[in-house]
């Protein structure tokens, strides 16, 4: 049957799955990267769209903004038939080593969220991206030569929320930075049984109110996205 939110049905949706917030985005990748894409859904504009990248066969399924509606994703991306999932995304850096249009590659997420929370009944918990996916995009940023960063985010809810002395605190705890979606889908993946990660380029400084230019910033996501297909390659024996 097809799902509430995400139209699809079993066998629309590849194994693997790329996860941008945009659907602008998602359709830049499913055009400029993937061969073949076709659109399987735009319900409530969570495009989705299956291609293949050097024989792998890929899907990139917009999440919205924010952990409520990246957790419905990925639950109903899993009852879809998806295994793998990278989240390929922005964040606002903690801290000036983290510098504009970077690579941040993920280990776990802070999760200062309301979906977790719920999700987890309050208890205690510490979202992580699975290590094999991990392993994979750090190996393919190497082979790529994309400077990276790995290491923790911190996932919120409240965008306008965040100032430079909060941006600090954490960044003194070794958070990199912080963005909305990487908690969600990594407790949503584990109690599902599958294989997730988080990769995104900085769009700024938390305490620079002024984004990256876009065309600084689109060098970063182009290389973000790249190093995201390099590890499903890796990751699907390639």
């Amino acid at each position: 049957m097809t799902q509430i939110h995400v139209r699809a049905r079993p066998g629309d949706v590849a194994e693997y799955v790329l996860l941008p917030g945009d659907p602008h985005r998602a359709r830049r990748i499913a055009q400029g990267y993937l061969e073949g894409a076709t659109l399987y859904t735009e319900h409530r504009q969570l495009l989705g769209f299956t291609g293949t990248y050097r024989g792998v066969r890929v899907s990139v399924q917009t999440t919205g903004m924010g952990c409520p509606s990246a957790a419905i994703v990925t639950e109903e991306l899993a009852r879809l038939g998806a295994r793998t999932l990278i989240r390929v995304g922005t964040l606002g850096g903690a801290t000036p080593a983290v510098k504009p249009a970077d690579l941040v590659v993920a280990t776990a997420a802070v999760p200062n969220d309301g979906t977790t929370r719920q999700l987890l009944g309050g208890a205690p918990y510490a979202p992580a991206a699975s290590f094999e996916v991990v392993e994979a995009a750090v190996r393919a940023a190497r082979e790529h030569g994309v400077p990276h960063h790995v290491g923790l985010v911190m996932t919120e809810d409240a965008f306008y929320a965040s100032t430079p002395e909060h941006a600090r605190l954490w960044a003194s705890r070794g958070v990199l930075g912080f963005e909305m979606e990487a908690s969600a889908i990594f407790l949503v993946a584990a109690q599902r049984g599958l294989r997730a990660g988080c990769l995104t380029a900085c769009s700024n400084d938390i305490g620079d109110p002024q984004l990256v230019p876009d065309d600084v910033l689109a060098g970063g996501v182009d290389r973000m996205i790249r190093v995201a297909l390099g590890a499903i390659v890796t990751l699907a024996g390639g």
